[in-house]
């Protein structure tokens, strides 16, 4: 295959697992752990995350809302509390490897689904990390946010959006994600779909795809 694209997700392939903090968050509140999957899983394309996801709701109306769905499963959680350890810490081999598949001549761009909140489009609380993630971003040819655009993953139509504005056929893309259900239209679409659950895992499977050693 001649792949000359490579398209990430951003909280979780290049930073790592927002899930992991929200286990610690969940520890801290006294609540069953993975409480906030269960809250999201619930009603996923109209919950409180997926409106927040396509600015449908603003930060003050996403708590609002996610402590509703919450307490109805009988768990007492806030929204804000959720949005203050969603920024994930950058990975540095994934950062290499942007840096070396530029080098090399490959496009890269990013499908992020992301809130109006935060800074930037990592959704960074704090300016050091919000500055890191804005260089990161910087190397990317084209992003979609979902926020910005108003559609989220897995949707469809965000893949497709993004091949039309690189100019690029599916089959010349790979598409890397953390969340099997984000990566199984990329792969209906054409693209060639790696589940990421780790950066050596991925960036294995990625290298293997490229016939490159990475980072």
């Amino acid at each position: 295959m001649n792949y000359t694209t490579v398209i990430w997700d951003f909280g979780g392939v290049i930073t790592s697992s927002p899930f992991e903090a929200f286990n610690r968050l969940e520890a801290e509140k006294g609540v069953p752990q993975n409480s906030v999957r269960q809250i999201n899983s619930a009603n996923p394309d109209d919950n409180a995350w997926a409106q927040f996801e396509r600015a449908e709701l603003d930060a003050a109306g996403f708590d609002e809302a996610f402590a509703a769905e919450a307490k109805a499963l009988g768990i007492e959680l806030r929204g804000a509390d959720v949005l203050a350890v969603l920024a994930g810490d950058v990975r540095p081999n994934m950062v290499a490897t942007l840096d070396r598949l530029k080098a090399e001549g490959f496009t890269i761009a990013c499908i992020t689904n992301n809130v109006p909140a935060g800074k930037g489009a990592g959704m960074a609380m704090d300016d050091e990390k919000a500055e890191a993630v804005k260089a990161i971003m910087q190397r990317f040819d084209h992003i979609i946010e979902s926020s910005k655009a108003g559609v989220r993953k897995p949707d469809p139509r965000i893949y497709q959006m993004m091949c039309e504005a690189l100019g690029k056929e599916p089959s010349e893309c790979i598409y890397l994600d953390d969340l099997g259900i984000n990566c199984k239209p990329a792969a209906q679409l054409g693209m060639a779909a790696i589940k990421v659950s780790g950066e050596e895992q991925a960036l294995g499977e990625l290298g293997a795809l490229l016939e490159m050693q990475l980072p």
